[in-house]
């Protein structure tokens, strides 16, 4: 097995991990969708010793680039990598999960992996469990960046389906299942975090 590298991985994984870490809790079990390269589960398990961290794809190649950095890197509390189709779920583990994270998914995906996520989210976070969501968006209040605009395009012509996706439509799909958008931290690069908690949570940092 040979384990794949992102350039990209590696230069928003310490931003992610900021933003993260104050609203996590310290012992729990992450799921974390789209795992890639495994370079994201690899040093946010690391950084977060007391979350037990299950990352997935659906990619056979991801899953074992995921295998083989934990093999020669991964800490105690990273598990198995395991597949998972957020469109299908007879791959969804069971819960409860204090959170979900999908980094760079869902603008390189149809939108019925958006869909297929937020109701993985729904049914499968605990009571007070975060979902998080990372990548490039648009917004109807906020000019798009150029290097977006173009990313966007280039998505499109590999896929109709994939694209930039609008964080006004997203929010709408989390609520549709009680998840409600609680914060968006701008990140470099021009991404977003976005954090969502279900519409009876208690509000953030209580």
């Amino acid at each position: 097995m040979t384990a794949r590298s992102s350039p990209a991985a590696l230069r928003n994984r310490a931003p992610i991990l900021k933003a993260l870490r104050p609203r996590l809790p310290e012992r729990g079990r992450v799921l974390e969708l789209a795992a890639g390269t495994g370079e994201h589960a690899v040093f946010l398990s690391c950084a977060l010793p007391g979350l037990e961290w299950t990352p997935t794809d659906v990619d056979p190649e991801a899953l074992a680039s995921v295998q083989a950095r934990r093999a020669a890197e991964g800490p105690p509390n990273l598990r198995p990598p395991a597949r998972l189709d957020a469109t299908d779920p007879g791959t969804w583990p069971p819960g409860p999960f204090e959170a979900v994270l999908c980094i760079n998914m869902i603008h390189i995906a149809p939108w019925t992996a958006a869909e297929g996520l937020m109701r993985l989210a729904a049914s499968r976070l605990s009571a007070d469990g975060l979902l998080y969501l990372y990548g490039p968006f648009r917004e109807d209040a906020v000019p798009t960046a150029p290097s977006n605009e173009a990313f966007d395009a280039s998505l499109k012509a590999r896929d109709p389906a994939w694209g930039l996706r609008r964080v006004e439509d997203v929010a709408a799909l989390a609520l549709e299942h009680g998840l409600a958008l609680q914060e968006r931290i701008e990140m470099p690069a021009n991404n977003l975090s976005l954090f969502f908690r279900r519409t009876d949570a208690p509000p953030a940092g209580l």
